[in-house]
Formats: C-alpha cells, sequence, structure tokens
C-alpha cells in the first residue's frame, strides 16, 4: 500500500518548512542540531575549559522553530530563560562519515538562530546527569530567520555575530572563532549521526549568553545571513 493511499489513526503533523531567501520554494526540516560550547569564551563563561576536545551535540525539535520573526512566549517552568544567538548551517546533501575536505558540499545555506534555554532546569539537569532536552528542546525555543543560500553567500567562515537585548550588546563575536569550524562540526557530527538533506546545525554561541523577562526586544544579526528581531511576551 502505498504512503498516498494509507490512512492514519490521527492526523500526521505538518511538515516544519523554513522560508529560503529570493525563492518561493522551502526548505523541509528534519532534524536540529546544536554543538554545545563551541566558542572559547562562551566556555569559559560556562565554566569549562575551552581546550579543543571533540564537540558534543544535543537536539531540538523541527517544531521548536520560531519563523518569520515571530514572537517568542516566556515558558513554563523557569524563572531563568537565556539567550543564544547562533548561525545555523542548513544541509542540501546528507551522508556517514564525511571528510572536513567534501564537507561543505553538503551545505545549501545558511541562517541565523537563537537557541533559547531554561538555564534553571538546564543546569539542575546538569547536576543530577539527566538529558537536556527539558532546558533545550521546548516549545518557541529556536527563533531562525529564513535561510541564505550558498549560491548567493558563498561560505561563511568570519564575520560578526553579535545580539543586542532592548538595544544593549549582550553577545558580540566572529565567525573565525568558531572553535570547531562548520567543515569540522560537519565531518564529526556525520561520524555519529547519518545526516540528511534537511538537517540544521546550530554551531554555537559567543559570551554573554544572559537572562530575558516578558517585554524584551532580542535583535540579533550576522554578518552575511542579517538580522532577527523578536520578542518576548
Amino acid at each position: 500500500m502505498s504512503i498516498s493511499q494509507t490512512e492514519f489513526v490521527v492526523a500526521p503533523a505538518p511538515v516544519v518548512s523554513v522560508a529560503v531567501r529570493g525563492s518561493l520554494a522551502r526548505f523541509p526540516v528534519r532534524r536540529v542540531y546544536c554543538v554545545g560550547r563551541n566558542y572559547a569564551e562562551h566556555t569559559r563563561e560556562m565554566g569549562h575549559d575551552p581546550d579543543r576536545e571533540l564537540p558534543f551535540f544535543f537536539q531540538k525539535n523541527p517544531d521548536n522553530l520560531v519563523l518569520d520573526n515571530g514572537d517568542f512566549p516566556y515558558p513554563s517552568m523557569t524563572s531563568n530563560v537565556h539567550h543564544e544567538v547562533e548561525m545555523v548551517v542548513a544541509l542540501g546533501m546528507g551522508g556517514s562519515d564525511i571528510s572536513v575536505d567534501k564537507a561543505l558540499d553538503h551545505v545549501y545555506g545558511y541562517a541565523l538562530g537563537l537557541d533559547m534555554t531554561r538555564r534553571d532546569l538546564q543546569n539542575e539537569a546538569k547536576k543530577t546527569g539527566r538529558p537536556w532536552e527539558i532546558g533545550k528542546a521546548f516549545e518557541h525555543s529556536a527563533p531562525m530567520t529564513d535561510i541564505v543560500t550558498v549560491d548567493k553567500v558563498g561560505h561563511l567562515a568570519k564575520g560578526a555575530i553579535w545580539l543586542k537585548v532592548n538595544g544593549e550588546v549582550k553577545q558580540q563575536g566572529d565567525l573565525d572563532q568558531l572553535i570547531w569550524n562548520v567543515p569540522e562540526i560537519i565531518a564529526h557530527l556525520s561520524t555519529i549521526f547519518e545526516l540528511k538533506a534537511g538537517d540544521l546545525i546550530m554551531t554555537g554561541t559567543p559570551a554573554g549568553v544572559g537572562a530575558v523577562k516578558r517585554g524584551d526586544v532580542m535583535d540579533g544579526f550576522c554578518e552575511g545571513i542579517g538580522s532577527i528581531l523578536v520578542k518576548v511576551v
């Protein structure tokens, strides 16, 4: 029986997709991978040694994305929600055991995102050795811009990235400060998971993460991609 002839016991979830700048076609999202502690100063502010240890990853869910400069609803069960501005890599091809020198061939484009974090719940999970999903993969936890394709912007290895809250600069860095660069991230991640077209990778955040409250406006920027504007409601 073909999928089109199958009857589901409940309605299947809609495909989550992201706009592509300059195109009517959209990018369907399969998985959202996130790199932890990938800027040295952020690693230090989180109380860790920034030596170049192997990168580690966690995931958010595709339906955690907030698109088109949508609002970020302040989540439940927390009193300490942090902003983390990050460049996002969108994969147009997948594979396993991808080599570093071939990794950029798999990149479709780039976007700017926010890895919103229930820091109090994440810290509690760390202390007890439990998974981070409660602090990372909650509803509306991944605001994101549209995708800028490689053929328009090239591959982004350097350039300013920053975040302001209510007009005040909170995070500031450069893409060339990534401990693990984009080809290295893709290569290592592909040894852990089989990557596929439609995967997104949030590449890590500069130092300066901090709490937001209802009414705050987060204004992020990445050179080559542009801006994101998100209100906490």
